[in-house]
């Protein structure tokens, strides 16, 4: 089945760092979602990826889709207060069921 491995798992920052968590996936994904959730609260949608290769940015934040369709990065630059939380991904691909890495 489909699986999907991210990494770092967990990842301490302190503020005005730069960081990077990758999403590795065991099959070619049709898209990979970002969700972000913050101390407490729920997962909150922050972005999907569906082009091979494509690179967006939210403000300090950065998300590529790798040429392959098996792996997403999520970069923030000079991390502050209010990007505290845990960052995930869940791909989708035609062939298989859901897959979500926590």
């Amino acid at each position: 089945g489909q699986q999907i491995i991210q990494i770092p798992h967990f990842q301490h920052v302190q503020e005005d760092e730069d960081f990077t968590i990758y999403c590795n996936s065991s099959t070619t994904l049709d898209n990979i979602q970002w969700y972000k959730q913050r101390p407490g609260g729920h997962p909150v949608f922050l972005i999907r990826l569906v082009k091979s290769g494509e690179v967006m940015k939210q403000k300090r934040l950065t998300f590529q889709f790798g040429e392959a369709r098996k792996n997403s990065s999520l970069h923030i630059t000079a991390t502050q207060t209010t990007d505290v939380g845990t960052y995930f991904c869940a791909g989708h691909s035609a062939s298989q069921p859901p897959a979500a890495c926590l």
